[in-house]
């Protein structure tokens, strides 16, 4: 199951993120995923696997386990690298081992301190506050992206984590639009506004953080799950599923592309299996109703700096 993205692409509407896998790990989850079913995989230079990503996508193209054009590819731009986009791309495609990528995103929209290609370090000042560029604009870094499109090294290109105002922005001075908004989006931070206005703009949305960061953000920012939800819960017996497929389910029904990230087996095949069933009309509005606007993905940890603020 597929969407079709405003340039004619396919894009399928379950991948797998691979942010936080083990280097160790990427290989064998990679080749496993893809004998299940994945197609598509939503990488960034940033996650520092991209190398292992690319060694396992090689020995699934010369094993004839999937074709190239089969799968659905994404990598990002890393906020050091936005006054070297066309550089940064080659790097990722390299470590990837493909001739071309189906999206490139900006990752984050804002430019900082450039550490060297690749590197994806986020340079903080002396207060251990991120070091942000203020010469590059936002437009300047898009029109680069643009290029990297006519150079026939991408297929798509994309915006992750623009608010309203900064994908109205790019729509304005874009001449091709952004393909997708990747961003944080889940029952307890629905974002309807955000999602709704990608949408009546064809620029697709992925969500990213679909199950809410579960454990991981738990343990990384001290976040609270929307999987342990009682009406969660509740839909889950009722329709035979875990919370996790209710969760995945609700995504892919309101219309957006859904990247779960997992490093079990067991979970892997789990978040793939929610094309099976349906959510009711008022199965969704339940959901709707547990909404708490609540981010869970949280850089402000690591940068000094609340960019949502």
């Amino acid at each position: 199951m597929a969407i079709t993205l405003n340039n004619g692409f396919k894009m399928p509407v379950v991948g797998l993120g691979v942010w936080r896998m083990d280097k160790k790990d990427v290989k064998d989850l990679i080749l496993n995923s893809i004998k299940m079913g994945y197609r598509h995989f939503d990488c960034a230079a940033d996650y520092q696997n991209e190398a292992e990503v690319g060694e396992a996508l090689t020995e699934a193209f010369q094993t004839g386990l999937v074709k190239r054009e089969d799968l659905f590819i994404t990598t990002k731009l890393w906020n050091s690298d936005h006054g070297h986009v066309l550089e940064a791309c080659k790097d990722s495609l390299k470590k990837l081992r493909l001739d071309y990528l189906d999206l490139y995103l900006v990752h984050f929209p804002v430019a900082t301190k450039h550490t060297g290609v690749g590197t994806t370090a986020s340079a903080l000042d002396e207060d251990g506050v991120l070091e942000i560029d203020t010469a590059i604009s936002l437009e300047t870094t898009w029109h680069a992206m643009e290029d990297l499109v006519s150079t026939g090294l991408v297929r798509s290109i994309g915006i992750s984590n623009y608010d309203i105002f900064l994908t109205r922005d790019c729509l304005a001075y874009s001449k091709i639009k952004p393909a997708v908004n990747q961003i944080e989006t889940h029952p307890y931070f629905q974002r309807d506004s955000l999602v709704k206005f990608c949408l009546k703009h064809g620029i697709s949305v992925t969500a990213h953080t679909p199950l809410g960061g579960a454990a991981a953000n738990t343990e990384w920012f001290g976040t609270v799950s929307c999987l342990d939800d009682p009406v969660l819960k509740g839909l889950a017996e009722k329709h035979k599923k875990t919370a996790a497929q209710i969760v995945l389910r609700w995504g892919i029904q309101r219309n957006t592309v859904v990247i779960p990230k997992s490093s079990k087996l067991d979970r892997l095949k789990e978040n793939f299996q929610v094309l099976d069933f349906e959510l009711t009309e008022e199965d969704m509005q339940q959901i709707k109703g547990i909404d708490r606007k609540y981010r869970t993905n949280q850089p402000a940890k690591f940068w000094g700096v609340d960019l949502y603020a």
